[in-house]
C-alpha cells in the first residue's frame, strides 16, 4: 500500500524499514547490505552538448555571428570571424559539430594539387571551438567560381550534359579519375582524423546533392561511391540517397558494399557480411511542408522514399544528419508555420532518428527556443544511468563485480567508440577500469551492465571513491555528459566509497 499525502507518496514504515534493512536507498542515496551498495542516481533534464549530436554550425564555429535575414552562405572557403572568446551563439544551441561544405574548385586548384590548408584550418578552428567537423566537398555549384575547376573543364572541353544539374559529364572517365582521384586522397590525408565528424558523400549535381543519380551508368556510379568506400574505412560516411528528381531512390545503393534491406526482407544484389559497410544518410529540406505546389518532402519524398533507398535501418549503425529547407525565419515569416507545424517537423525527425541538425547557422525564433529545447532532449542518444551497484570492500586481486542499469532515452545509439569506465580514485591513487562491452550497440531502451573487474596486486590499500564516466578509449578522458546529477569537474560521476583491504 502507498500512501499520498500532499500529493507525495509515502511507504509505509514497516517497508522503509525493510527497505533501509535491505541496503536500497529510496531517494537517490546509497545504503549497504551484506558488502553491496546499491545507488540510484537522480535524473536531470538538462540540454546536454554531447559529442555527434544536436545542431550543427554551418560555415561558422561556435561563438561567430549567424547569418542575418533568411540567407546564408556556402560553398566558398569560409570566411573566418575575430573570436571574442565567447563560444555560445546568439539565438543558436551551443553545438559539437561545424559543418562545412566547399566546391571542388577551391580545394583542387591544379590536377593533383590539394590546397589542404583549407581543411587543416577548419579542423583546427573546430577543434578549438569544443567541435569536430562533418564535410563536403561538392563537385560543383550552378555557376559562376563555384563552378567545377576550370582546368578540369579545358581538360574535357564542350559536354553534352543530359540534365540541367550538371556542369560536367559524370560518365567522362576524366571525372572518376579526377573528382574520384581527389576523394581519394581525402581519405588517404584524413582517414580516421579525430576532429572529423564525418565525410558527407557527393558524386554529382548542383551542392554535390545527387540530382541525376539515377542516369549514371552502374560503372560509373559504383567507380565514385568506391572512391569514398576505399578510402575511408575509419571516418564515418553519410549520404544523401533522397532528392526531388530521384525516381528510384533505391539505385544509389544497389550492387555497392553498402549496407541496405528492403520492405521485402531482401537486400537485393547486396551482400552480407564484414565486407558491408554501415553509411548513414542526411536530407536537405526537413521541414517542407509544401513549399511548392506540387510536392512536399515531409509528405511526398522522406517517409516513403527512406524505406524504398533501403536505409530505413541504417541509424542502428550510422548516424542520420538532417538540414533545414530554407531557415526558421523563413518557416515564420513566409510559410507561416505554429507551433503544431513546428512539432511535427521535429516529431517526424525524431522518428527517422536524427542524430543532428543543420540549422544554417541561422537564428531560432524566440517563441521556438521551447521546442528547440525539447526536440534536443531527445535528439540522437540521451543515457539515464538508473541503478549502479558494486561490493563496499574488495581485496587485492579480488573481483569488483559492477552491475547496473542504463536506459537510452534518445532516437539513436552513440556511433564513437567510446568506453564505460570506472574510476577507482583517491588522495594519492588513481585506477580506470573500462567495461567490456561496446556502448555502439546501446539502442534506444534500456540497458544492463555487468562485468568483473579485478583489482590489481599491487593496488594500494584504502578508501576510494568509485565513479563512471564515459570515456575516449586512449586517455581514458570523460566525453559523454550523462543525464544525472553527480559530475564532478574533470566529467567523471561519483557513486560512492569503496574499500580495497587486506587479504
Amino acid at each position: 500500500m502507498i500512501l499520498k499525502m500532499n500529493g507525495y507518496k509515502f511507504l509505509p514504515i514497516f517497508c522503509l524499514l525493510v527497505s533501509l534493512v535491505n541496503g536500497i536507498s529510496l531517494f537517490g542515496q546509497s545504503t549497504s547490505a551484506k558488502s553491496v551498495v546499491k545507488v540510484y542516481p537522480k535524473e536531470i533534464n538538462d540540454v546536454l552538448q554531447n559529442p555527434g549530436i544536436g545542431f550543427t554550425t554551418f560555415q561558422r564555429f561556435n561563438g561567430d555571428e549567424l547569418n542575418s535575414g533568411d540567407g546564408w552562405t556556402e560553398g566558398y572557403p569560409i570566411e573566418y570571424q575575430e573570436f571574442k572568446g565567447d563560444l555560445t551563439n546568439k539565438n543558436h544551441p551551443k553545438t559539437t559539430i561545424a559543418y562545412y561544405r566547399v566546391a571542388w574548385s577551391f580545394l583542387e586548384t591544379g590536377p593533383g594539387i590539394y590546397n589542404w590548408e583549407l581543411i587543416d584550418k577548419a579542423l583546427k578552428t573546430a577543434a578549438e571551438r569544443g567541435q569536430t567537423l562533418m564535410l563536403r566537398i561538392a563537385p560543383y555549384y550552378s555557376e559562376g567560381d563555384r563552378d567545377a575547376p576550370i582546368w578540369y573543364k579545358k581538360i574535357v572541353g564542350e559536354e553534352d550534359l543530359k540534365i540541367k544539374y550538371w556542369r560536367v559529364d559524370p560518365e567522362s572517365p576524366e571525372y572518376v579519375r579526377y573528382f574520384g582521384g581527389m576523394i581519394a586522397a581525402l581519405g588517404q590525408r584524413y582517414d580516421g582524423h579525430p576532429d572529423i565528424e564525418a565525410i558527407d558523400v557527393s558524386i554529382v549535381g548542383f551542392y554535390g546533392e545527387g540530382s541525376g543519380t539515377h542516369l549514371l551508368t552502374d560503372k560509373t556510379r559504383l567507380s565514385l561511391i568506391n572512391s569514398y568506400l576505399d578510402n575511408f574505412k575509419k571516418t564515418h560516411l553519410v549520404f544523401q540517397p533522397l532528392n526531388g528528381d530521384a525516381p528510384q531512390p533505391e539505385l544509389l545503393v544497389r550492387g555497392s558494399n553498402i549496407a541496405a534491406s528492403w520492405p521485402d526482407g531482401t537486400n537485393t544484389n547486396n551482400g552480407v557480411g564484414s565486407n558491408m559497410r554501415n553509411l548513414g544518410w542526411r536530407i536537405d529540406c526537413l521541414g517542407d511542408l509544401g513549399y511548392k505546389p506540387t510536392f512536399s518532402h515531409m509528405g511526398d519524398i522522406y517517409p516513403q522514399d527512406i524505406i524504398r533507398s533501403g536505409m530505413s535501418d541504417a541509424w542502428k549503425k550510422a548516424p542520420i544528419t538532417m538540414e533545414i529547407c530554407g531557415t526558421f525565419l523563413r518557416w515564420l515569416e513566409k510559410e507561416k508555420y505554429d507551433e503544431k507545424d513546428v512539432n511535427y517537423i521535429f516529431e517526424q525527425a525524431l522518428k527517422w532518428h536524427v542524430s543532428s541538425f543543420n540549422a544554417k547557422s541561422s537564428p531560432v525564433p524566440e517563441k521556438w527556443s521551447p521546442l528547440v529545447d525539447a526536440w534536443l532532449k531527445k535528439m540522437g542518444y540521451r543515457f539515464v544511468l538508473r541503478k549502479f551497484s558494486y561490493p563496499s570492500i574488495v581485496k587485492p586481486q579480488g573481483q569488483l563485480l559492477i552491475k547496473g542499469w542504463l536506459e537510452n532515452k534518445g532516437v539513436a545509439p552513440i556511433y564513437k567508440d567510446y568506453k564505460f569506465a570506472v574510476r577507482l580514485k583517491n588522495k594519492t591513487t588513481t585506477k580506470v577500469f573500462s567495461f567490456n562491452v561496446d556502448i555502439r550497440d546501446w539502442l534506444p531502451g534500456d540497458v544492463y551492465l555487468e562485468d568483473k573487474l579485478y583489482i590489481p596486486h599491487d593496488m594500494p590499500l584504502g578508501d576510494y571513491q568509485i565513479e563512471v564516466a564515459i570515456v575516449d578509449p586512449v586517455l581514458f578522458e570523460s566525453r559523454v555528459k550523462l543525464a544525472i546529477e553527480g559530475v564532478n569537474d574533470e566529467g567523471w560521476y561519483t557513486m560512492g566509497d569503496v574499500s580495497i583491504v587486506a587479504k
